[in-house]
């Protein structure tokens, strides 16, 4: 059960360490704000400061899963449990919030943020009962 937390919540931090980049460092590029995030290039300005924000913050919840992960590894079992699990239960929150936000066409059609409301969601739920269970 550790094993399955642990990827689970590292395939979580990669998803939003992507998210993180897109956000922050390429959101400019028309492939990243019109492709991904559906924003207008007349936008991009307007919303680069929420955008470059929002980056970081997923910058940091994928720093925190992978600290937990290593510190679990490490023998610091109840402080990298703790870790993964709440940096798994916000990575989970973050993907139900964003299905919401798909339902309720905020900003674009629905839809298109299904899928990722499900990659961030899934793994890190796996993970999280599996951290759980491992306790």
């Amino acid at each position: 059960m550790i094993i399955v937390a642990w990827v689970g919540v590292l395939l979580g931090a990669v998803i939003y360490f992507l998210a993180f980049v897109w956000e922050t460092i390429l959101f400019r590029r028309p492939g990243v704000h019109q492709g991904i995030f559906a924003v207008p290039t007349h936008d991009v300005e307007p919303v680069r400061l929420w955008s470059f924000c929002v980056g970081f913050y997923n910058l940091f919840l994928s720093l925190g899963a992978v600290a937990g992960v290593i510190l679990w590894a490490m023998g610091a079992v109840a402080e990298g449990r703790t870790l993964v699990i709440f940096t798994g239960l916000f990575m989970l929150g973050c993907g139900v919030v964003l299905f919401v936000a798909d339902r309720l066409a905020l900003s674009r059609p629905k839809g298109p943020g299904v899928a990722p409301s499900i990659a961030c969601s899934v793994p890190t739920a796996v993970s999280v009962v599996a951290a759980l269970a491992a306790g």
